[in-house]
């Protein structure tokens, strides 16, 4: 009985299906192949991140390699220039200032992938994406920047969402506007600043917010209202001794209280305070009432990385040769900026000066010749230290000064702060995204014959 009453149906598909135009059918077969088409990329070279490293780096291998050789993944419609933040957080630059849209950044010889990276399998040279695609590759760099984990300290997230409140951070645009805010509206009691224990992007950053807050409450009169603490994880002020000496002596003038070994673990928003810990002895506490808290967020690589256990180090960033910025078992693997193992500060000037290394030894490994740059280990951070002055610190890996001015760069200096101000992003975007700058080492040398008696 069943069979009997659908057949009637089933005739009547079939001579549907067959009376359909040819032009119908043909355009059903290509649906179906672009279908399969978006879900499989190949390339010769994949980018994973379009930060300053991965921008810098796909407009340097686009032009060199030609169009849709190169593929970039990268989520995000937005490019931030992050080193503007401080500024931003000092009411010196507004939030505008600091963004230009992906799309305009990004090479045009390169293809942009709107996705983001989920799962690494270097045995196979492929990544897949959060849209379904799967790309394989002939050489990947991985240029995908630091994760901010606001959410591995308890209440931090909480605090930050409550409106015109107490709690701020420069380190992310979502809250970055609350930092001049917090500024405002702070009148007494005990403003605090935190550097947490794990690697940042800008070490310096946490420090430069205290001496902008400093020198506003100077200007407003409400500097003797205000107790500023600055509490660290690092042991030390400043990573580079030459600088951190200079420093000391300004922290020491402006009365500003540093706190070494002092990691922020907690925040309790509903009493304005912020819980630390004693790093060299975990299980004392300290539980510090503010009127404002300025919370830098411990970072890590992105997940969908360190899910990748053949790619990372111990400290869960990419096991690279740290001259070649080569991956240590993977040959057609390299990283350039945060993400990179390699033991240099976490800058955008080290990206830039990372670039030509990597794009050369890139291009090498392409071809099957032996990588012969070589990375210094090159940072640079223009340590903020007030509205008209920086200290620019400028080192390598060793930690040894590697000064690009002939004059003594660990004094505060007004040029040094209208370089950082009003020169260096036009650096940024009209040279170093596309792949023109290579860092001040070019500059450093014709400088030097300037050096004598310095």
């Amino acid at each position: 009985m069943t069979s009997y009453t659908c057949l009637p149906l089933a005739l009547r598909q079939a001579k549907l299906l067959a009376t359909r135009s040819f032009s119908e059918r043909l355009l059903h077969r290509h649906l179906s192949a672009s279908q399969t088409l978006k879900d499989k990329h190949e390339c010769q070279v994949l980018v994973v991140g379009g930060g300053a490293g991965g921008c810098a780096m796909a407009a340097k291998l686009s032009s060199r390699l030609g169009k849709n050789k190169v593929i970039v993944v990268e989520p995000a419609d937005k490019h931030y220039y992050q080193p503007m933040f401080t500024l931003i957080g000092g009411g010196m630059k507004r939030l505008e200032h600091s963004y230009k849209s992906m799309a305009e950044v990004l090479p045009k010889k390169a293809k942009w992938l709107q996705e983001a990276a989920i799962e690494f399998d270097p045995e196979s040279n492929t990544v897949k994406t959060s849209g379904r695609n799967t790309i394989k590759y002939d050489m990947l760099l991985i240029a995908t920047g630091l994760q901010l984990n606001y959410n591995k300290i308890p209440g931090l997230e909480e605090a930050l969402a409550i409106p015109n409140g107490k709690v701020c951070s420069i380190y992310s645009p979502k809250y970055v506007d609350r930092v001049f805010d917090c500024l405002r509206n702070i009148q007494d009691g005990d403003a605090i600043f935190t550097f947490p224990s794990s690697p940042v992007k800008c070490p310096g950053a946490p420090q430069k917010i205290v001496y902008i807050s400093e020198h506003y409450f100077r200007k407003l009169g409400k500097r003797n209202n205000i107790n500023i603490k600055y509490n660290t994880a690092l042991p030390v002020l400043f990573g580079v001794k030459h600088y951190a000496d200079a420093l000391w002596p300004i922290v020491k003038k402006r009365n500003i209280t540093v706190n070494t070994r002092r990691n922020l673990i907690e925040v309790k928003p509903g009493q304005d305070i912020a819980v630390f810990e004693n790093l060299d002895n975990p299980s004392e506490r300290f539980e510090e009432k503010y009127s404002m808290l300025h919370a830098v967020p411990p970072m890590s690589a992105p997940d969908a990385l360190t899910r990748c256990k053949q790619l990372i180090n111990e400290a869960g960033f990419v096991d690279v040769d740290q001259s070649t910025l080569q991956h240590k078992k993977y040959q057609n693997v390299f990283a350039i900026g945060d993400s990179s193992g390699s033991p240099n500060s976490k800058t955008a000037a080290s990206a830039a000066a990372q670039s030509p290394v990597v794009f050369r030894n890139m291009i090498a490994a392409l071809e099957g010749k032996p990588l012969k740059d070589v990375y210094d280990g090159y940072a640079s951070c223009p340590l903020v230290t007030g509205y008209n002055s920086v200290i620019l610190a400028e080192f390598d890996y060793s930690l040894t000064p590697l000064e690009t001015f002939p004059v003594a760069q660990n004094k505060e200096r007004y040029s040094m702060f209208i370089m950082k101000k009003d020169f260096m992003p036009l650096l940024y975007w009209k040279l170093m995204l596309t792949g023109h700058w290579n860092g001040p080492a070019l500059m450093r040398n014709l400088l030097s014959v300037f050096k004598f008696g310095k």
